[in-house]
């Protein structure tokens, strides 16, 4: 079983940054293919990066490019959504997910969820 947490969302202005953390506790969490997603209301959920297990493979969607980057701790235990540049359209809840499969934008490959963190840009 792998539990995740999100933290660090919030409310900050159109080009401002923020930093999401996800901690995973479980024994197989260091060796998962990792996930950020996110979803507004009234949309579906929205893939938006994913970083192999030893932390040297990314596949970002084309909305988030150049804007976000995933990473992981040297711990194995904490991974990060750092997003810069925020725009409006980014106000989302934000997921971090764990998969055994290899890097994947599909949620159905995803076996473990967050509970999700809000971030909302104004403009």
């Amino acid at each position: 079983q792998l539990h995740l947490v999100e933290s660090g969302g919030g409310v900050v202005q159109a080009g401002g940054s923020l930093r999401l953390s996800c901690v995973g506790s479980g024994d197989t969490f260091s060796t998962r293919t990792m996930g950020w997603f996110r979803q507004a209301p009234g949309w579906e959920r929205e893939f938006i990066a994913t970083l192999s297990m030893d932390g040297t493979g990314t596949y970002y969607a084309d909305s988030v490019k150049g804007r976000f980057t995933i990473s992981r701790d040297k711990t194995g235990i904490l991974v990060y959504l750092q997003m810069n540049s925020l725009k409006p359209e980014d106000t989302a809840v934000y997921y971090c997910a764990a998969a055994s499969s290899p890097l994947s934008s599909y949620p159905g490959d995803y076996d473990y969820w967050g509970q999700g963190t809000q971030v909302t840009v104004s403009s």
